[in-house]
């Protein structure tokens, strides 16, 4: 057999072993696996709908309307690296999504031609260079740790990049060497206005519909949040206005849409995420009818759907089963993560790095855990440490980077953003 069927075969020997001795039984072992379903299910009602299916469907819109010409311009291996890490910084900022939602994007903008280094910078600055829950940090833990914590991850993003490009990126060829890479010609592509447009509209359903609170009782966040169902129904009716106008999606069938989505509201006020849930498979149901470009983007959604789900899903309930959720504990007792990041020295910081990364984090649920664990004796190096990591990876979210760009450069981003976490602990602990 070679190396990859002896992979299969001690995984599957493992698996039977571990079902084998499962102390089913236990109370401990219950208790897990009921917080593993706990977890599951919430990030099935509170992240899947909200978050997942509208990053599925940007990501099928960059394979279907943004010509891959373009990508390799600004994102590829021949582009200026200055332009290519901005842009794949500052878009990842942009976003401010969970290490989970930023996976379709991200696998949208790597098959399009983008190089690592520009890919896995606006990988990690998704989740990591969230602006709300800087301030949060801020305000909870800090100035001090919110301040490190936003200059780390901007640092951070750019480093990863360059470091993963330096690692795996195949240098482009002279030509004594041969013949030099070649941009695709752009052909018939798009006016930049629609595409403007249609990706802007997008992601501002995205954020909005996922606005999370404020600390403050008033000012600018807090009107966001109180408003942002009437901010994601105006910005969803524009961007039925863009498809139609622009995109050849049928008037009737967004109309349609609208108007199931319109019920669902009536029939379910306290439940939005149905609604949005309606129009979102309205909008799907539409895709066939708007030409060819519509029945690719439906094609290259349910692609992405189909790939990154189960292992989402499975991820997020080994995250419960070995670590448990805020609300209960898992396999993991909560002793030994706590006396894994308490004090300042490299220990702890390695620690709290590799807690961080295999934890699950929902957006700005790390401020709070963070709040607890530094209340049991955490120090300020560790606390950083985890917020460079934790935000950016997951256990569910390595799995299905994996399936994206394989296990060695996995392992490689993973161990980058561990040590890099940890190295970054330990001069903040040091200089407080």
């Amino acid at each position: 057999m070679d190396r990859k069927e002896w992979i299969k075969l001690a995984s599957l020997t493992g698996l039977f072993i571990g079902v084998y001795l499962l102390p089913i039984g236990s109370a401990s072992v219950e208790h897990a696996v009921g917080e593993g379903l706990r977890l599951t299910q919430w990030y099935a009602r509170e992240h899947v709908i909200l978050c997942l299916l509208p990053a599925f469907l940007i990501a099928g819109a960059i394979a279907a309307f943004i010509d891959k010409a373009a990508v390799l311009k600004y994102l590829g291996p021949t582009a200026s690296k200055p332009a290519a890490y901005s842009v794949g910084a500052t878009s990842g900022c942009i976003l401010a999504v969970c290490s989970c939602t930023v996976l379709p994007l991200f696998a949208g903008i790597y098959r399009m031609g983008a190089g690592i280094g520009p890919a896995m910078a606006f990988l990690y600055a998704g989740p990591a260079i969230n602006v709300l829950a800087i301030i949060l940090t801020a305000r909870v833990l800090g100035v001090e740790i919110g301040f490190a914590r936003a200059i780390g991850a901007v640092v951070f993003s750019v480093f990863i990049g360059l470091l993963m490009a330096a690692l795996f990126e195949r240098p482009v060829r002279t030509e004594a060497e041969g013949p030099a890479f070649t941009a695709p010609d752009a052909g018939d592509a798009r006016p930049l206005h629609q595409l403007v447009a249609l990706f802007g509209l997008m992601i501002a359903v995205l954020v909005f519909a996922n606005w999370a609170g404020s600390p403050d009782s008033a000012g600018i966040w807090h009107f966001m949040h109180a408003h942002k169902w009437m901010l994601t129904v105006g910005t969803a009716v524009l961007l039925a206005l863009v498809l139609w106008r622009w995109f050849a999606f049928p008037l009737l069938g967004l109309a349609l849409s609208a108007g199931a989505a319109a019920a669902l509201s009536a029939f379910f006020p306290h439940e939005p995420s149905i609604a949005f849930a309606g129009a979102i498979v309205g909008l799907c149901l539409t895709m066939p009818w708007a030409g060819e470009q519509g029945r690719e983007w439906w094609s290259q959604s349910w692609g992405y759907a189909k790939l990154i789900t189960p292992l989402l899903i499975g991820g997020v309930f080994a995250a419960g089963l070995l670590l448990g959720t805020p609300e209960g504990r898992g396999l993991v007792p909560p002793e030994w993560v706590e006396r894994a990041v308490g004090g300042n020295d490299i220990g702890a910081n390695l620690g709290a790095s590799v807690v961080g990364a295999f934890m699950y984090f929902a957006t700005l649920t790390e401020v709070p855990i963070l709040e607890g664990l530094i209340g049991s004796g955490m120090g300020k190096g560790p606390a950083l440490a985890l917020l460079l990591a934790g935000p950016a990876l997951s256990l569910p979210n390595m799995l299905v980077i994996r399936s994206i760009i394989g296990a060695r450069k996995t392992a490689a981003y993973v161990t980058i953003v561990i040590v890099g976490s940890t190295i970054a602990g330990l001069l903040f602990g040091s200089l407080s």
